[in-house]
């Protein structure tokens, strides 16, 4: 890895963080990472650099929300405005995140002015006047609708990719949103990946061939696609959710052969 400088602290607030990583260099494109929703959110936490990113000369941003606010909170607006001040000593801005990590992403593409994103399993809205079928977050009940409205805060123009499992009962509805009001955002399906949909290319060991792809410059939806299909069948969490979703539709049988596989895969 090439020598980093410090980690400096670009904003420190009560609700939200930003820590950056450049490396010696200084670096001419930035790389933005999210954390996603915790179990037990309320605390901040130092979490190291991507290698990856500082190895190719990029600058590591790493944002963090302490409360599971989906980063909607009284510091956003001050936290849009130093993202914005920062972005300026940039050329590109490429970013990824998962789930309410991707949607910060989405939300915060406009103050990061970004070139590109990655995200993953990301939500479209918590609000339920809008997604009346989403209630997997007790947080979902304080959602800032006006705050968090992406079609008014978010960047129309971006492009990237969105990754979601089309087996999910949710995942595929927030994509298609997305879309909606960013078209340049491509679809990457990744079958029985899971929420997030890359669980089985984590589980399959293809986490870091994952994690460069989002690096690149040239992101590519289908690459994304074909790594999953290329890990799936030796992937654990792949056939763990194929059985799941073969006994919601009655295949118990193929469910016990799925369950099976996964078993002896993790096993292995």
């Amino acid at each position: 890895m090439k020598a980093a400088r410090p980690t400096e602290t670009l904003f420190d607030g009560d609700r939200l963080r930003a820590r950056l990583t450049r490396p010696r260099d200084g670096g001419t494109v930035l790389y933005v990472t999210f954390r996603q929703r915790l179990d037990q959110p309320g605390s901040f936490s130092d979490d190291p650099p991507v290698r990856q990113a500082l190895a190719l000369g990029l600058a590591h941003l790493h944002l963090q929300s302490r409360w599971n606010d989906w980063y909607l909170n009284p510091e956003t607006e001050a936290l849009e405005a130093a993202l914005c001040t920062l972005r300026q000593g940039f050329t590109q801005a490429r970013a990824v995140g998962y789930s309410m990590g991707g949607y910060a992403a989405l939300r915060l593409a406009a103050a990061l002015d970004l070139t590109q994103a990655l995200v993953i399993s990301p939500q479209f809205t918590l609000d339920r006047t809008v997604l009346p079928v989403e209630r997997r977050y007790r947080e979902a009940a304080a959602f800032d609708r006006g705050l968090g409205d992406l079609a008014r805060h978010g960047k129309p123009d971006l492009c990237g990719a969105v990754v979601f499992d089309p087996s999910h009962p949710l995942d595929p509805l927030h994509a298609r949103l997305i879309r909606q009001i960013m078209p340049g955002m491509a679809p990457a399906p990744c079958m029985f990946g899971g929420h997030p949909a890359t669980q089985a290319i984590r589980a399959g060991g293809g986490f870091r061939q994952f994690q460069a792809l989002g690096l690149n410059a040239a992101l590519s939806a289908p690459a994304i696609v074909r790594l999953h299909r290329a890990l799936r069948t030796t992937s654990s969490r792949y056939w763990h959710f194929r059985a799941k979703a073969c006994l919601v539709r009655g295949k118990t049988a193929q469910a016990e052969q799925a369950l099976a596989r996964a078993e002896r895969l993790a096993d292995a």
